[in-house]
C-alpha cells in the first residue's frame, strides 16, 4: 500500500518551505515493513518479560550500535482500578489451584509464582509503596534495504531474546509501529503489560556506556562512543588536576589523538608548549599561526640570556643560576665550587657589560651572549676560569656553536609553542631540551600572566632518559595544577613510566588516563596498573587505530571507550600516515 502524504500550498513563508522540500512525499507500507525516502524501517512490540530484572537492564537496546528506536509508553493505573483487578486475579488463581488439587491435578507453579507476585503487589498497593502503570515497549529498527534490514532484524531480535525479551513483529500493523516510536507519546499498537513501581524504575537505562558529562562549559570531542552512538566529551580542566598520560604501542594513533586534543582546545583559549621529538606538529603549528622553534636547523638561535620582560624582579637571579645548571649539562658532569664561583662573576659582569642591572628598567636590552661569558671568563685570569673557558669553546667557536651563536632568532610566544628536537645532534640534546624546558617552565610559573595551559610531551620516553628531562617531568607533575597548568606525556614505552618511581609519580597525578591499542607483550602489566577488566584488556588489545578507552576521574573510575574522529582539514593537521603525506606534499593548507 502507498501513502500519499499531502502537501500544503507553495507559502512565501520560509519556515513552510523548508518543510515541504524536507517532508517524504510518499510511504511505501508492507505487511511488516514501512519503506521511507531515506530507508526502510519494521517495528516490533514486546509481548513477553523476564519475570525478574535488574536494574538498567534494557540498556542493551538503549545502546544497540545499529539505528534502532526503542519506545517505552506508559499510563498510571488508578488506584482504585489497580485493586480491583488485583483481587479479580487472585481469585482467579486461588480458584484455578483449589480446582487443580480438588481433581488431583500436579501442582501448577507457574500459577503458585504468580499468586505470590499478585499477593505482594496488592501487599504493596494497600501500604501506598507502589502503585500499577500499563507499559508497553516497542522496537523499530532502520536499514539502508531490504537486505541490511533482514539481517539487523536478526540481530535486534536474537539481543532481545538474550534478555528474555518477546518481540513480535507488528504484521500487517507496520504504519502504527512505526507511529508508535516516533516521539509523538501515540501508542497505536497498544500492546500493554502491568507493571509496578520496582519493575518500571527497573526498566530505565541508570547505567550507561556513555561517560558522565564534565561539569564544564568547554568541554572537548574526544571522539565517537564504540559501544553506543552517543559522543565522549571530557575537559581536563573541570578534573581534580589536568593531567594526563597517553599511552599505545606504536602506530595506535596516540600522536594523531593528542593533535586533535591541542587543537580543540585552542579553540576554548588554551596556551599549548609542545615538546616535539620528531618534529610532528609542525603543520599544525603552521595552520594555527603558532610558533615553531626547530632547535638544531641552520640558522636558528636560542638565547638563554634572554629575561622577558614580565618577570618578576629575581629573573635575574634565576638567570644566572640557570646557567650554571646548562654549563653542567654542557659538560656532562657538574661544576666545581671553584669554577662555579668563577662562572657566577662572568655572567654577572656579562650584563653588566650590556648595560643590564638588576633594575628592570634595563632588561629591554640587548642580552649578553655566550661568547661574552666565555670572554669574561678568559679575563678573570684565575686557573679555574680559564679551564672553564677552554672546555666551553665548543660552543663558542666550535661545531657545536650553532644553537649559541647569536641572538634568539624566534621568540617563544604565543598560543601555540613547538620545541622541536629532531635535528639536535646527540651531542647537544641534553644541551637543547634543557632550554626548552627552562623556556616552557619560565612561561607556567609566570606569576604576571595566569591562564589555561598545557604542556604536551610526546615520545616521553626519550625525554625521561635525561636527568633534566626526567626532573622536569616529576616537577611538572607535582606542582602543574597550581600554576592553571596541565602536563600531556604520551609515551609508546609502558615500561618507562611503568617501571620507574617517576612514571608511577606522573601516572598517579593523571586525572585522564587514555590507552589505546596495546602490544600483548605488555597487556598484563597495562592491565594491573590501570585495573582494567578481562573486557577492557581484550579490547585494547583489538582495537582499531585511534580506538581507546579513556579512564577519568579521581580514580579512573569513569570509564568510556571511544574512537577519535576528526574532519578532513583537522586530518589533514593530525596525520602522519607517509602514504598521505606523500600525495598531499605541497598542497596548501
Amino acid at each position: 500500500m502507498r501513502l500519499p502524504i499531502p502537501r500544503s500550498r507553495e507559502s512565501t513563508d520560509p519556515a513552510a518551505r523548508a518543510e515541504e522540500v524536507t517532508g517524504p512525499s510518499a510511504l511505501r507500507i508492507g505487511a511488516t515493513s514501512v519503506e521511507l525516502p531515506a530507508g526502510v524501517c519494521a517495528s516490533f512490540a514486546v509481548a513477553g518479560y523476564p519475570r525478574e530484572v535488574g536494574a538498567g537492564w534494557l540498556e542493551p537496546l538503549t545502546t544497540y550500535p545499529g539505528r534502532l528506536d526503542v519506545a517505552l509508553h506508559v499510563e498510571p493505573i488508578p488506584p482504585l482500578v489497580a485493586a480491583q483487578r488485583l483481587r479479580r486475579r487472585l481469585a482467579r488463581l486461588e480458584s484455578s489451584s483449589r480446582a487443580d488439587a480438588d481433581r488431583g491435578r500436579l501442582v501448577d507453579y507457574a500459577a503458585e509464582a504468580a499468586a505470590d507476585d499478585a499477593a505482594d503487589l496488592a501487599a504493596s498497593l494497600a501500604r501506598g509503596h507502589g502503585r500499577l502503570f500499563r507499559v508497553g515497549l516497542y522496537l523499530t529498527v532502520h536499514a539502508a534495504d531490504a537486505e541490511e534490514l533482514e539481517s539487523e532484524v536478526q540481530r535486534v531480535r536474537a539481543l532481545a531474546a538474550s534478555l528474555l525479551l518477546d518481540a513480535q513483529p507488528t504484521t500487517f500493523r507496520a504504519l502504527q509501529g512505526w507511529v508508535t516510536t516516533l516521539p509523538l507519546a501515540t501508542d497505536a499498537v497498544r500492546s500493554r503489560r502491568t507493571f509496578d513501581t520496582d519493575a518500571l524504575a527497573a526498566s530505565f537505562p541508570f547505567t550507561s556506556p556513555d561517560l558522565e558529562p564534565p561539569r564544564s562549559d568547554a568541554p572537548v570531542l574526544y571522539g565517537l562512543n564504540a559501544h553506543s552512538s552517543g559522543v565522549v566529551l571530557w575537559d581536563r580542566f573541570a578534573a581534580d588536576n589536568y593531567n594526563s598520560v597517553t599511552i599505545a604501542r606504536s602506530g595506535a594513533g596516540k600522536s594523531y589523538f593528542t593533535k586533535l586534543e591541542v587543537l580543540r582546545l585552542l579553540y576554548h583559549g588554551v596556551e599549548v608548549a609542545v615538546i616535539d621529538p620528531e618534529d610532528e606538529y609542525r603543520r599544525l603549528a603552521g595552520a594555527v599561526g603558532g610558533t615553531h622553534i626547530g632547535l638544531g636547523t641552520p640558522g636558528t638561535c636560542f638565547n638563554p640570556f634572554d629575561i622577558p620582560s614580565d618577570q618578576d624582579e629575581e629573573a635575574l637571579t634565576r638567570r644566572a643560576l640557570f646557567v650554571q645548571t646548562l654549563v653542567a649539562a654542557m659538560l656532562g658532569e657538574p661544576v666545581d665550587p671553584m669554577a662555579r664561583a668563577a662562572l657566577d662573576r662572568a655572567v654577572v659582569a656579562a650584563y653588566a657589560e650590556r648595560g643590564i642591572t638588576f633594575d628592570r628598567r634595563t632588561w629591554k636590552r640587548p642580552a649578553p651572549l655566550l661568547a661574552d661569558v666565555t670572554a669574561q671568563l678568559d679575563q678573570a685570569g684565575s686557573p679555574e676560569a680559564a679551564a672553564l673557558a677552554a672546555r666551553l669553546a665548543p660552543y663558542v667557536t666550535g661545531s657545536y656553536k650553532g644553537l649559541f651563536a647569536g641572538a634568539t632568532t624566534t621568540r617563544p610566544d604565543g598560543h601555540l609553542i613547538v620545541f622541536s628536537l629532531r635535528d639536535l645532534p646527540e651531542e647537544t640534546r641534553a644541551t637543547g631540551m634543557l632550554l626548552a624546558l627552562d623556556a616552557i617552565w619560565r612561561r607556567v610559573a609566570n606569576p604576571r600572566d595566569r591562564r589555561r595551559r598545557l604542556v604536551v610531551v610526546d615520545e616521553a620516553w626519550t625525554l625521561m632518559r635525561e636527568s633534566e628531562g626526567a626532573r622536569f617531568l616529576y616537577r611538572l607533575a607535582k606542582s602543574a595544577r597550581k600554576h592553571w597548568t596541565g602536563l600531556a606525556v604520551v609515551t609508546q614505552d609502558a615500561a618507562d613510566l611503568l617501571g620507574s618511581d617517576l612514571g608511577r609519580a606522573v601516572i598517579s597525578n593523571a586525572a585522564t588516563q587514555v590507552l589505546l591499542r596495546q602490544a600483548p607483550q605488555v597487556a598484563d602489566e597495562i592491565a594491573e596498573a590501570f585495573a582494567l577488566t578481562a573486557g577492557e584488556k581484550a579490547f585494547l588489545l583489538s582495537a582499531d587505530r585511534g580506538e581507546g578507552l579513556l579512564c577519568a576521574g579521581a580514580s579512573g573510575g569513569d570509564r568510556a571507550t571511544f574512537c577519535a574522529v576528526a574532519s578532513p582539514f583537522e586530518h589533514h593537521l593530525a596525520t602522519t600516515d607517509p602514504a598521505e603525506l606523500a600525495e598531499t606534499e605541497g598542497d596548501p593548507l
